[in-house]
């Protein structure tokens, strides 16, 4: 597969501005590899995207089960690449503190799988139970539905709180929900079943099921007593971090100092919204994009 063009998309270098502004020293491990597979993988993708998306006729019907792995991290566009890593980006900066880098990373990995094995189920389901075939030709791509699952459980990990959504302050255990209604609502031709098998896989996470059984797996094939406690650290010497119970019963979160300076205690929609407004200014862009909240997340 040829690379793109030479020059680099607006996508990327929006993504790497905020990535600097952060502080590359102060993004975890796991997520800092993870947003660099993604980039990578979209400046050389293995495969033209219509043949790495996920649909039920090309990976069930045809037994192209790679699709499985490789649909969550190619992009359409630098677009699409942007939204879903800047919202990568914050989950991880939370999440992987609060989880540990070897535990995120297995939740990222389980996650990728799952959701795609449940999308697929969803789309065969509906194809069946209404009698309309096409539903097995939709086909999706990109990390969105890992990024709803890890909004749930974000949300779980910080009950009572809201959520900006296009002004409407929602209370965070139904902030998923109603993200999924109106990305759909105003642009229906995103993978609403997509999102839907991200929610159901954060869901069934945050709810136990799902980590009883990674739980297990964790045990069977990784536990070691010294990954009980898993301790790392940053160059930045701001930070130093030492997770609590591998399993995540005593749960612990540190954040750098430059965090909260950097996000004004906004949410992360509003994160969102805010840092490309500044990084499209600083390029003069901004006259020519228009942006909602929920546009930010509309893939």
């Amino acid at each position: 597969m040829q690379r793109r063009s030479r020059e680099i998309p607006v996508g990327v270098l929006l993504l790497a501005s905020q990535m600097f502004q952060i502080g590359i020293t102060n993004i975890p491990p796991v997520t800092l590899a993870c947003l660099a597979l993604n980039v990578w993988l979209f400046l050389s993708p293995l495969k033209p995207f219509h043949w790495v998306c996920l649909s039920v006729e090309s990976c069930y019907e045809k037994k192209d089960w790679q699709r499985l792995l490789l649909s969550p991290f190619h992009h359409v566009d630098d677009w699409h690449l942007y939204f879903n890593m800047a919202s990568l980006l914050w989950k991880g900066l939370t999440l992987e503190r609060r989880l540990g880098s070897f535990w995120f990373a297995y939740v990222i990995s389980v996650f990728s799988i799952l959701i795609g094995v449940i999308y697929l189920a969803l789309e065969y389901s509906l194809a069946e139970l209404l009698d309309q075939p096409e539903y097995k030709m939709h086909c999706t791509i990109g990390f969105s539905g890992v990024l709803f699952a890890l909004k749930v459980l974000n949300n779980n990990y910080n009950p009572g709180g809201h959520t900006n959504i296009m002004g409407l302050y929602i209370p965070n255990k139904y902030a998923c929900w109603m993200e999924l209604l109106m990305i759909h609502l105003l642009t229906p031709k995103t993978s609403f079943a997509g999102h839907l098998a991200g929610i159901i896989v954060g869901l069934l996470y945050v709810l136990g099921p799902l980590k009883r059984i990674m739980k297990a797996g964790a045990g069977i094939f990784f536990f070691d007593a010294h990954l009980r406690r898993q301790q790392y650290s940053f160059y930045d010497p701001g930070y130093r971090g030492q997770q609590g119970d591998f399993f995540d019963n005593q749960p612990y979160q540190e954040i750098p100092r430059n965090y909260y300076a950097y996000t004004a205690g906004f949410t992360e929609e509003e994160q969102l919204e805010r840092a490309l407004r500044d990084s499209l200014q600083d390029r003069g862009l901004l006259s020519s994009v228009t942006l909602t909240t929920v546009e930010l997340r509309n893939f």
